[in-house]
């Protein structure tokens, strides 16, 4: 009678390492997702310094992080500054009569709560609704300006209108972005200062890219301003 032919020598936990891999990996892709979103929100921090400036660089902060998930750029914070002159002209008429609106509004909201009586209450809720409004569609507008670069300012105010109030749940999730990201990112140190901007707008590209645009509104587009 032969003897049995030896077993191979199982090593103990011989998965671990496959695992441990798995793990590491998720935990970089983790990590990346979180570090590109704060490089790209401080370089627009620093562009904002400029107060009628952070429009353009909303716009161009999409830009940056649309190249990172499309193309795997992973220059953030200098993409956000190389863009930034490619919509500094083009969006700053823009950004101070938004500047001006928004300030306005802001003011007027201040001025009211205090206010007692029927229209004062009825102001108040006028004010915060365009506020609710401008919100989204000011998120909007640099995510179709940061996908469509060669677009003209008004191509991208009628795509970003359609984008931000074409539908319901897209509108919600742009105003839920910008209200829930300086909340969860208390947890980390600057996190509202470094993600208010760009997790927004990393949200809306995500949507567009799922959504599409409409044809009158493509990238192609050239019409003069």
């Amino acid at each position: 009678m032969t003897a049995a032919a030896p077993r191979a020598a199982v090593r103990p936990g011989g998965s671990r390492p496959d695992g441990s891999r798995q793990w590491s990996r998720a935990l970089l892709g983790w990590l990346e997702w979180l570090a590109h979103p704060v490089l790209a929100g401080a370089a627009f921090a620093v562009l904002s310094l400029g107060v009628v400036t952070w429009l353009p660089a909303l716009a161009a902060t999409a830009h940056a992080l649309r190249a990172w998930r499309s193309e795997g750029e992973t220059r953030t914070f200098t993409g956000v500054f190389r863009a930034f002159g490619t919509y500094l002209r083009p969006l700053l008429p823009h950004a101070v009569a938004s500047t001006a609106g928004l300030t306005l509004l802001a003011v007027d909201i201040a001025f009211l709560v205090g206010r007692t009586g029927g229209v004062a209450l009825v102001l108040v809720l006028l004010a915060l609704g365009l506020l609710l409004v401008a919100v989204p569609y000011h998120v909007a507008l640099a995510v179709v300006a940061g996908t469509y670069p060669a677009g003209t300012p008004r191509a991208w105010v009628r795509e970003a209108l359609w984008f931000a109030f074409g539908s319901v749940s897209r509108g919600t999730a742009l105003l839920g972005a910008v209200v829930a990201t300086p909340v969860f990112s208390l947890v980390i140190p600057a996190g509202p200062l470094l993600l208010s901007a760009s997790v927004p707008v990393l949200v809306g590209l995500v949507i567009l890219d799922q959504t599409g645009s409409p044809d009158q509104t493509s990238p192609d587009q050239t019409e003069d301003a």
